[in-house]
């Protein structure tokens, strides 16, 4: 592949995977959207690692906007940090026993229809979401009974077509948190997942890097990645902005509307088979 479309496919892989890992709209199935469809592959066959390494630029994004936060974790009383750190089992186990098996739907002949399934259900959280969020009268300091459900959903968001970020704060905003508190949280969950996504996906690209196609692949593939990083941090960083601003308004209803359409479009297109 020419040095060229590594980096344009890059730039749009980034840009794309920094808009949407903090929007409602699931990063993870637009990456695979756009792989399934327009056929960006940077790697030659390794794109699941590709498609971890993208979040680590939002990792970047969210560490600096939110880096008072995060060492406000690590000072008494510790509860914040031990309710991050429950929160994040559930995803941590069903990464572990079944990422395998959600890698292979999500890359097969059927990964279209699965998405499309998975945008849907995205799409009716938010539509639910906005609703109760903008009729409840009463709101509950931030603790346990939101942390709980929000780490649950997170799991449940390891489906590519799933927002993590629409999932965790439907949970924090159905159990009766501030919107505030829980899009912090939300974004804070994103930091210990990521990183144990990047850790496991690095180690293996490094224990075994030939499917990138030998030494000029490797090389071709670390290039990707460096300019996929960059633009999904930046991109990231405004995201994430515009996100806090929406989730204060509980305003779902458009990212809703653009998921079943987007859920539609992947039917169609499974349906005249573009994807093989």
């Amino acid at each position: 592949m020419e040095i060229f479309t590594i980096i344009w496919q890059s730039i749009v892989l980034g840009a794309v995977q920094g808009l949407t890992e903090f929007l409602p709209v699931s990063s993870s199935g637009h990456l695979v959207f756009l792989q399934k469809v327009m056929g960006y592959d940077i790697t030659g066959g390794g794109m699941t690692f590709v498609n971890v390494m993208l979040h680590f630029g939002t990792l970047l994004a969210v560490v600096f906007v939110f880096r008072k936060d995060i060492l406000a974790l690590f000072k008494r009383p510790f509860q914040p940090l031990l309710l991050l750190i429950v929160a994040t089992i559930p995803a941590g186990l069903v990464g572990v026993l079944f990422d395998d098996k959600i890698d292979a739907l999500f890359t097969g002949s059927r990964a279209l229809l699965y998405l499309a399934v998975c945008f849907s259900a995205t799409a009716l959280m938010l539509l639910v979401c906005e609703i109760v969020a903008k009729r409840r009268k009463k709101v509950y300091p931030f603790g346990w009974r939101n942390a709980i459900p929000m780490g649950l959903l997170q799991a449940v968001a390891l489906l590519p077509g799933v927002s993590r970020s629409g999932s965790t704060i439907v949970a924090g905003t159905l159990s009766g948190a501030k919107t505030e508190d829980v899009a912090k949280f939300s974004f804070l969950m994103s930091i210990p997942i990521i990183l144990g996504s990047v850790a496991v996906e690095l180690f293996g690209f490094i224990r075994e890097p030939q499917f990138a196609g030998g030494a000029d692949g490797v090389l071709k593939t670390v290039l990707g990645v460096a300019i996929g990083v960059v633009f999904a941090a930046v991109f990231g960083f405004f995201a994430i902005k515009v996100m806090l601003k929406i989730i204060g308004k509980a305003n779902y209803k458009w990212f809703s509307l653009y998921l079943i359409l987007l859920s539609m479009t992947c039917i169609w297109l499974d349906v005249i088979g573009v994807v093989a």
